[in-house]
């Protein structure tokens, strides 16, 4: 398809009548007087990260494995994960969730650590949903990895990790550099876990947590390469009983290594939750004492990561998976960019100054695909030098563009090495350039998230709308990415979210992206969109869709109206053209109505995806900068009274 396409029709939309009366403006008004007031004195801009209790029920583990664990860390932890227990005495992985044994099961470990008894109510609900799926033998294999660290699970039971995949060349086929960097840097640490198999003391155990009679959680209906790879743990294991002591020796010391080289100025690995917390108790395993440098450095670091509140019974305590600086303040100025903040607005300066220091100037795993590549870019965090990402890269560079340093050296270098991180089939990945062996899903150790980086349609329009700002919407990696998201296009119109919820999220990126490179708003791409964003707006206005839509077909562009979401759809409006039309005014009343009087959004749900499935965040922030990207852009194009 081409950029000359056309649809036999275009969406007709009604257009809405009578004059302005500024509610739509006294509500962006007070959205960006409190997204200012939330900047930080140096610049940047930071919301929290909320994800569900595995985290703090695996630093409590981590920290009873290292022997750090105090007992005001334990029941502050606690309290948090009772208050986040539902009525059935479940936890899920996200807000309306169904159950999660496994998250249910860690939750249930934890709080019988901190002195909660098999016989109080809270913990015979939990029991019940855990055995109702199968026990504990039923759990993901992450969540058995840490019952196998306290001898609760058999580590014979576990999948075969030997250190030796350390040494395969990035050419054979599931070396480390195959998986995507959140899961390489995960599975380094755990195969020197795997290897030394160490046990500490948890103090407690729970029997009462097995199914009898479904301990085992083998698929004797596998077929193909799963069934192939089932035999292949089965060797792997016998290996692991008989690997020369030399051979194991010297991977164990490449994996330390390697873990050691990629520790990050803050102390984190990635800047994320999974690869830090292995790789300290991989390292501590392996003979590193508390107060060696790196260790000191890891656990110091981690604390930034820790949330602390009162509440209702007492302090609590929670953990953040990760957290998002440089994605927050890109995502703050864009916004404000939008409302009308100019180059020479103290705010815009000072994000843009913070920015520009957090370029990335080193070289990281990515270069293994792409050795020739200068260094460029920008990463997630605050400290994680060794992984920048594309997606953050593209949208910094607008929110530079935004703040008048569209002219930087730093902007070029970024551009540049987006450029060269293309992947063959003309899309954009997270982190890496043609990460896509789907042969590594067949793993018997990867049940849980995503352990690949292939492209997706919302980092790709990212991509392709930064080089159409900057002026290159015809070079070639810009047409390339065009026609890797028109392929891309659901049959419904959509698009797949990869990184937000969902088909919203994915179809909000990729049409403003394909107007801006030159695709006519009145092209059958963007009609499709627009109908099908058309027939998915919720009765009261707003936009919403359930995490479940990435398992559940059903769930597709169905869920409770959020102010992310909703903003996300006005912003595929706008740029379709239809930012006065009807569908769009009732999608800004509805901003406008659900707008707290301190120019907030409520927004409990989680509109942020981490592994389609399994994993998923709220960015608090969210519910702030795209409803004033969203209101801001439909006002220039239209001032109708959304009341």
């Amino acid at each position: 398809m081409t950029l000359t396409d056309r649809a036999p029709r275009t969406v007709t939309l009604q257009a809405p009548e009578g004059p302005a009366t500024g509610a739509a403006q006294q509500a962006l008004d007070r959205a960006v007087a409190t997204l200012l007031a939330s900047q930080d004195a140096a610049g940047w801009w930071q919301g929290e990260l909320e994800t569900n209790v595995t985290m703090d029920a695996e630093d409590v583990m981590m920290r009873r494995f290292l022997g750090v664990l105090t007992d005001e860390q334990l029941q502050s932890s606690a309290r948090w994960i009772r208050s986040q227990q539902r009525a059935d005495g479940s936890w899920a992985n996200f807000r309306g969730g169904p159950p999660d044994p496994s998250t249910t099961a860690e939750a249930y470990v934890v709080l019988r650590l901190a002195g909660d008894l098999p016989s109080d109510a809270h913990l015979r609900r939990a029991r019940d949903v855990v055995r109702e799926h199968g026990g504990l033998g039923r759990t993901r294999v992450f969540t058995r990895i840490w019952l196998a660290l306290f001898g609760i699970c058999s580590w014979d039971d576990l999948p075969a990790l030997p250190p030796e995949l350390i040494h395969l060349p990035p050419w054979v086929p599931l070396n480390v550099y195959d998986f995507a960097c959140w899961a390489r840097q995960t599975i380094v640490p755990l195969t020197v876990l795997s290897a030394l198999r160490p046990q500490r003391d948890l103090g407690i155990a729970v029997p009462e947590l097995w199914a009898p009679g479904r301990e085992l959680p083998h698929d004797t209906t596998s077929t193909g390469w799963a069934r192939a790879f089932i035999a292949l743990d089965s060797l792997l294991h016998r290996y692991e009983r008989r690997a020369p002591k030399a051979l194991r020796a010297r991977a164990l010391q490449r994996c330390c290594d390697w873990i050691v080289e990629r520790q990050e100025a803050d102390g984190s690995w990635g800047g994320i939750q999974p690869p830090w917390v292995y790789s300290l108790m991989a390292l501590h395993a392996m003979g590193f004492p508390l107060d060696h440098p790196v260790m000191a450095r890891g656990l110091a670091g981690w604390d930034r990561f820790t949330v602390r509140e009162q509440g209702d019974d007492g302090p609590v305590r929670r953990i953040e998976a990760c957290q998002s600086p440089v994605w927050d303040t890109a995502l703050a100025l864009v916004a404000l960019g939008d409302a009308g903040l100019g180059p020479s607005h103290p705010a815009m300066r000072a994000g843009a100054e913070w920015l520009l220091g957090e370029e990335i100037a080193v070289r990281g795993d990515w270069a293994v695909r792409r050795p020739g590549l200068a260094p460029g870019g920008w990463a997630f965090e605050f400290d994680n030098d060794g992984y920048p990402d594309i997606d953050d890269t593209a949208e910094v560079v607008l929110a530079l563009r935004a703040a008048g340093r569209a002219g930087s050296g730093a902007v070029r270098r970024g551009v540049d090495w987006v450029v060269g991180m293309q992947c063959r089939d003309g899309g954009w990945a997270a982190f890496d350039a043609d990460n896509t062996r789907e042969l590594a899903y067949q793993l018997p150790f990867c049940d849980f998230g995503a352990v690949i980086d292939p492209p997706s349609a919302d980092v790709t329009a990212h991509v392709v709308e930064m080089l159409a700002k900057v002026g290159e919407a015809q070079s070639t990696p810009a047409q390339r990415g065009v026609r890797w998201l028109l392929a891309a296009q659901e049959p419904d119109g959509s698009w797949f979210g990869r990184w937000g919820a969902n088909h919203v999220y994915g179809t909000g990126a990729v049409v403003p992206a394909l107007v801006a490179a030159g695709l006519a708003r009145d092209a059958a791409p963007v009609q499709r969109a627009v109908r099908w964003l058309v027939a998915h707006q919720n009765a009261d206005g707003g936009w919403g869709e359930d995490l479940r839509s990435y398992q559940d077909p059903t769930w597709v562009g169905r869920g409770a109206s959020t102010a992310s979401q909703t903003a996300w759809a006005l912003l595929a409006l706008h740029a379709a053209g239809a930012a006065g039309a009807a569908p769009a005014q009732r999608g800004v009343r509805w901003l406008v109505r659900q707008q707290r009087p301190d120019g907030t959004w409520d927004e409990p749900q989680f509109t942020g995806t981490g592994f389609p499935g399994d994993f998923y965040i709220n960015y608090h922030l969210y519910r702030q900068v795209f409803p004033v990207s969203a209101l801001a852009r439909c006002l220039k194009d239209r001032p109708w009274d959304p009341t």
